[in-house]
This record gives C-alpha cells, sequence and structure tokens, in this order.
C-alpha cells in the first residue's frame, strides 16, 4: 500500500512538473511571456486573395507587441496594432483594430504552443485564439457570438522573410 501511494504522489509530481498542462489561473510575473516565444517572427499567407500578416517581437520586460494588417484585392485595408501584458491582473491581450481604444482578453488557458484569451463581455470576439501547426505555421482564431449568431474569422501564416519587396 505504502508502495502505491509513493507511485501516485511521484506520479502526480511528474505531471505537474511536466510543463505539458493547461494553466487556467496564470501568475503575473512578466517573464510568464516567456512562454509565448512560439508567436515571436513575421508571418503572412493569402486567403480568397486577401494578403493577410501578423509580426510579433521578442517578450522583454512583461511585454509583447505585434501588429496584423490584411490587403483585400480591392486595395483596401485593415491592421489592428495588438500587446499582450503580464501584469497584477494577469497576462492580457490588448487588441486595438485600426488603432482605436484597445480591448482587454485575459488568459484563460495556456498550453505548449497555444494560448487562449477571453473577454466574455465584449460584442465580438469574445475569445482569441493562437496557436502552432507544425514548425512553420501560425494560427489565430476569434470566436465568439454575435447578435445571438456563432461567428468566428481564422488566419493562417507562415513564416515570412525579415526583408519586404
Amino acid at each position: 500500500m505504502r508502495m502505491m501511494t509513493t507511485l501516485l504522489i511521484l506520479s502526480l509530481l511528474l505531471v505537474l512538473t511536466s510543463g505539458a498542462f493547461v494553466v487556467q489561473e496564470p501568475s503575473t510575473h512578466p517573464g510568464d511571456l516567456e512562454r509565448l516565444s512560439w508567436m515571436v517572427g513575421s508571418w503572412a499567407g493569402t486567403d480568397g486573395g486577401v494578403e493577410m500578416e501578423e509580426h510579433w517581437i521578442s517578450p522583454k520586460a512583461g511585454l509583447m507587441l505585434g501588429v496584423h494588417r490584411d490587403v483585400f484585392p480591392s486595395g483596401r485595408a485593415f491592421f489592428e496594432f495588438l500587446r499582450i501584458e503580464a501584469g497584477e491582473d494577469g497576462v492580457i491581450y490588448w487588441a486595438s483594430p485600426r488603432g482605436r481604444e484597445a480591448t482587454p482578453f485575459r488568459l484563460i488557458e495556456r498550453a505548449p504552443g497555444r494560448v487562449v484569451f477571453e473577454n466574455p463581455e465584449h460584442d465580438w470576439p469574445q475569445r482569441i485564439l493562437y496557436w502552432r501547426d507544425g514548425d512553420d505555421a501560425l494560427v489565430a482564431r476569434a470566436e465568439g457570438e454575435q447578435d445571438g449568431q456563432a461567428r468566428a474569422a481564422e488566419w493562417r501564416w507562415t513564416r515570412a522573410s525579415q526583408t519586404d519587396d
């Protein structure tokens, strides 16, 4: 019986220290953003003629900065300033579409290569997800309800060159 208890405790410790579990209550340490370094880089893709790109710089001092741009076949463009901060209120993703006032989304789930932010009070989206798909792809998804209907938008990028044409 003592051997079984010891094995159970050791197994539990192994799971808790492996880093492979999902964090539901993130700490506020600025170094926590290092766990999101898999997002860093320049990412680009095309979907239905829309040229999409997102750029993230390395986390430092509890802050990651990003920018997103979609260019439509008509020549019209959409942009968004992004930041992720670790502070007293936890890890927060701030989205500023078209440079407007930033909307906060709290980190609610984190696993290796995947993160989920949520703001249930926001009109749309209520959730923003990022995940790595293989070595060279980054995917983002905005989802939630709008006017009582489920709605989602997704972007898939691959690593872009570091220079512009």
